[in-house]
């Protein structure tokens, strides 16, 4: 790949990130319209996607940008509000910029040119006349000097020391010093010392850097912006000058040739201390003289220190790097880890078998390095969720409105980590539970104030760790789930008998059924019955489950149970017949044995009493056809799944064991029961067996079976 293309797709994937953070800012902003925080992010983000698109050749983008940028400019600086329109307006403006992306990268077509001409056209229309003059550009000023400000002024030291290769990246330190001189009283002064002999100079490198004092009215914010596309290739430091120091009685100076020296890390502490080696230290000298005790002065010099190396200390933790990496990249690195886990217990199980003690002791030691590295290599995909909430705001905004419903979306729990897989494949279901709330389930603000509550509805996202899962639930104070009305649509599309006997928990799973709707006409949100059913497929591709809890009139949770990664579990490895298989241990409860007494104490029914408890089991050897005798004493594992426990009979239960899940080929990925496969040490292949798939298998046969 050229370097312009690596360049282009640099700035596409930045610009992606930044259009979410504005969207996020859009709508903070829209809660909060005099937040000047939020009003300089949604400035930097547009500055930066125009300054960088300009920069890699996506000119159209960065005018487009401009028009946006120039009217925020004006909320910035206090000339016009950020109303709801102005928001508005901006949203659909992020959507067109993320549109002219997706044309340029080829995955969609390009928008029509009329479309961005109307939204400048509307955000101007927003902009007062007086405010457009008021915010006309100052003239230019002398060189080195520009116009004074009146008052609220600041000053500031600067220090610009840009990369050597800075004019290879289209930036040119020039432009940069113009747009300081644009911002207040400013005094330039350039070191030079840096530049080599003519044989030896290279004209497209940069020698010089210089230190700037600069007084302005201008926010920090707007300083750093000067900056904002050569901050992270050069050194840029900016210091605000504390003028307190001046009101001294004594009308002393600022501070000793000395101290702005070493302010300015022109000389160091060290060789300052050496040019006046000649005084005495001022501990000595008060000492000396009595003024104080040595054991006060050395009290306080152990203070200086301490505080110093908290101070480095705190620096030191709290700083962080990041790299960027290619999520293929992760992906191949989790297969070889996958492999890397394959390996190590062949090598384990090898070494048991070889009863050689230095084989075994290299083995536990390939074992706990390969632990290590799992355990990092996974740790590398997690990502928080809170990221994957902020993109729902901007749905709920746009479906509240269009459905004249009032909304205030809640978030807990966002810094949870799960696999990027996992966050990746969630976003479809959690958009359809998200607009069932919406459309179904919170009423509108008229009907909610005549049953008592507030006229704003409330939707909350939450998530939290769970074991080896985490649990998200999407919490609504709406309407709730009609129990009876549910069971008559059942009927009436014949999805259950007119006097079947369910419980709350089964009528509410009806709504998951294939073709299930209970909106009464097709809208442009609901009624065609797919989006649970969608819903309830996709979460069961995760691995995960789905529980409905409703309370009528109250409000309605859907909790979604998910693992936190797709690649390696934790698993109780059986045996049936000469067959082995795997269960999650995250759904494993206890194991308890089952002989043929049991069996005839049950009379033939599959179930076993546990602690006075009775425990379903489903017969896996039966299950599978797997035939043989099956032996004496059995073991039934039992596990819990969507609230309810239910009993696997094997013949041995072999142990935990660390597996990497592999998918099947095309023409055994869907058979019911089973979600993948593993290779144990020996080259053996072991089935992942699906829990809640095997127990509603089961639990159809039984209806079936009893309807006949």
């Amino acid at each position: 790949m050229a370097n312009s293309d690596i360049h282009k797709q640099t700035f596409r994937e930045e610009a992606y990130e930044l259009l979410t953070e504005l969207e996020t800012s859009l709508l903070e902003l829209e809660e909060s319209p005099d937040d000047m925080e939020v009003i300089g992010r949604v400035f930097r983000a547009m500055h930066t996607i125009k300054g960088s698109g300009s920069m890699f050749g996506f000119d159209d983008i960065a005018e487009f940008t401009h028009e946006v940028e120039t009217v925020f400019d004006l909320v910035r600086n206090g000339k016009i509000p950020a109303t709801r329109e102005l928001v508005d307006v901006t949203l659909r403006a992020r959507d067109h910029i993320k549109n002219m992306l997706d044309a340029e990268s080829g995955s969609a077509e390009a928008p029509s040119e009329k479309t961005g001409m109307l939204i400048i056209e509307e955000l101007k229309a927003l902009v007062p006349k007086n405010a457009e003059e008021a915010d006309a550009p100052p003239p230019t000023a002398a060189e080195g000097e520009c116009g004074r400000p009146e008052g609220g002024e600041t000053t500031y030291r600067i220090r610009f020391k840009p990369n050597r290769d800075i004019f290879t990246t289209g930036n040119n330190p020039i432009f940069l010093l113009e747009d300081l001189r644009q911002l207040g009283n400013c005094t330039v002064m350039a070191h030079t010392e840096g530049i080599p002999h003519l044989a030896e100079l290279e004209p497209e490198s940069s020698y010089t850097y210089w230190d700037i004092i600069l007084t302005t009215e201008m926010s920090l914010d707007a300083v750093k912006d000067v900056f904002i596309f050569v901050e992270d290739d050069s050194e840029v430091s900016i210091t605000e000058i504390d003028f307190d120091e001046l009101d001294g009685a004594d009308g002393a100076d600022y501070k000793k040739l000395g101290e702005i020296l070493i302010d300015r890390d022109d000389i160091s502490p060290n060789v300052l201390a050496s040019a006046l080696g000649r005084q005495k230290r001022i501990g000595e000298m008060l000492v000396g003289s009595g003024a104080v005790a040595r054991t006060k002065v050395e009290a306080a010099l152990a203070e200086q220190k301490h505080v110093k190396e908290a101070k480095q200390a705190r620096e030191a933790s709290t700083s962080t790097a990041s790299i960027r990496v290619a999520s293929e990249k992760l992906d191949i690195l989790v297969n070889l880890v996958g492999e890397m886990v394959t390996v190590q217990a062949r090598l384990s199980q090898t070494s048991t078998e070889s009863n050689d003690a230095g084989l075994a002791s290299i083995a536990e030691e390939v074992e706990r390095l390969t632990s290590e590295l799992r355990d990092n290599t996974m740790s590398i995909r997690m990502v928080p969720i809170g990221s994957t909430f902020s993109r729902f705001r901007r749905l709920v905004r746009d479906l509240g409105s269009d459905l004249g419903k009032e909304i205030e979306m809640t978030t807990d729990g966002g810094e949870t980590e799960l696999d990027k897989t996992v966050i990746d494949k969630l976003s479809d279901p959690m958009v359809h539970l998200i607009r069932n709330s919406i459309g179904h389930g919170i009423e509108a603000p008229a009907e909610r104030e005549s049953a008592g509550k507030p006229a704003k509805g409330r939707l909350h996202l939450s998530a939290e760790h769970s074991g080896a899962n985490v649990l998200i639930k999407i919490i609504d104070d709406g309407a709730g789930l009609d129990v009876e009305a549910i069971k008559a649509k059942g009927v009436e599309r014949g999805i259950i008998a007119p006097d079947a006997d369910l419980s709350d928990k089964d009528v509410y799973s009806l709504i998951m059924a294939p073709g299930f709707s209970m909106a009464r006409e097709v809208t442009n949100v609901s009624g065609r019955g797919v989006g649970m059913d969608v819903v309830r497929r996709s979460i069961e591709s995760l691995r995960g489950s789905i529980d409905i809890d409703s309370v009528h009139g109250k409000g309605t949770t859907i909790t979604l149970k998910l693992p936190l990664t797709l690649a390696i579990i934790e698993g109780l490895l059986v045996k049936i017949a000469a067959e082995y298989f795997v269960l999650p241990l995250t759904a494993v409860e206890e194991c308890v044995e089952l002989s043929h007494a049991d069996i005839a104490d049950a009379h033939g029914k599959h179930i076993r009493k546990v602690r006075g408890e009775a425990i379903p089991y489903i017969m896996l050897r039966e299950r599978f056809s797997l035939g043989g005798e099956t032996p004496e004493i059995q073991q039934i594992v039992i596990t819990e799944t969507n609230g309810y426990r239910v009993g696997f009979t094997v013949d041995d239960v072999i142990g935990e064991r660390q597996v990497v899940i592999k998918s099947l080929g095309r023409f055994y990925k869907n058979v019911e029961g089973i979600s993948g496969a593993t290779i144990l040490g020996d080259g053996t292949v072991a089935l992942i067996l699906d829990i809640g798939q095997l127990y509603k298998g089961a639990e159809r046969e039984e209806t079936a079976l009893s309807a006949r």
